[in-house]
C-alpha cells in the first residue's frame, strides 16, 4: 500500500455588486469594480480552509478575508492543480500582488466584468 498524495487547489467565485474602495492588509487601498472575482488558493491543508471562505465572521489573515466581508461569495470550483500553476494560466485581469505575497505569482486574483469560467479548460 502506498502513500496518496493530492494536489488540490480551488477557484473562489466572488461578485462585487457595486465599485468599492476597500484598505486590504499592507497592500493598503484597492479599487474593486463592479463584477466578478476569481481567488485561487490552495486545499493542500485540508477542506478547511475552503469552508472559513463561506463564514461571515473570521479574522482576517490572508488578502482574501478583507474583501470577502465586501463580495458574495458565489461558489468554489476544486481543481487538480498546483495553486501557482493554475493562478498563471488564468487569462484574466489580475489584481497586482494580490494573495501572492508567499510566491513569485503576479497574482491570485483577477476579475472580469461578465461572469466566466472558460479559463478553467484551459
Amino acid at each position: 500500500m502506498g502513500i496518496w498524495i493530492f494536489v488540490v487547489s480551488y477557484v473562489l467565485i466572488l461578485h462585487c455588486a457595486k465599485d468599492v474602495s476597500i484598505t486590504v492588509g499592507r497592500l493598503g487601498e484597492i479599487e474593486f469594480r463592479r463584477g466578478y472575482y476569481y481567488y485561487v488558493g490552495s486545499a493542500n491543508s485540508g477542506i478547511h480552509r475552503i469552508k472559513r471562505h463561506f463564514r461571515k465572521e473570521k479574522k482576517k489573515r490572508w488578502h482574501v478575508d478583507y474583501i470577502m466581508p465586501h463580495m458574495n461569495v458565489l461558489g468554489c470550483i476544486l481543481r487538480k492543480d498546483y495553486e501557482c500553476e493554475l493562478a498563471n494560466r488564468i487569462g484574466l485581469t489580475p489584481v497586482p500582488k494580490f494573495g501572492s505575497s508567499d510566491c513569485r505569482c503576479y497574482s491570485h486574483l483577477f476579475y472580469s466584468p461578465v461572469l466566466t469560467l472558460e479559463f478553467l479548460f484551459k
